[in-house]
């Protein structure tokens, strides 16, 4: 039998204005960590069959 998923605890206080300003100045990521990535995902790809 699967342990309960706890609930996620509320941000408060200092916590909580660091996030929300975090969500706030979200940047792109660099150029050449996408290509990075999504070559990885070519790799993956051709390792399994994915259904999509």
């Amino acid at each position: 039998m699967a342990t309960p998923i706890k609930d996620t605890p509320v941000l408060t206080g200092k916590d909580a204005r660091r996030f929300e300003q975090r969500m706030k100045d979200v940047r792109p990521l660099p150029k050449e960590d996408v290509d990075r990535m999504m070559h990885a995902l070519k790799l993956f790809q051709k390792m399994g069959v994915f259904k999509t």
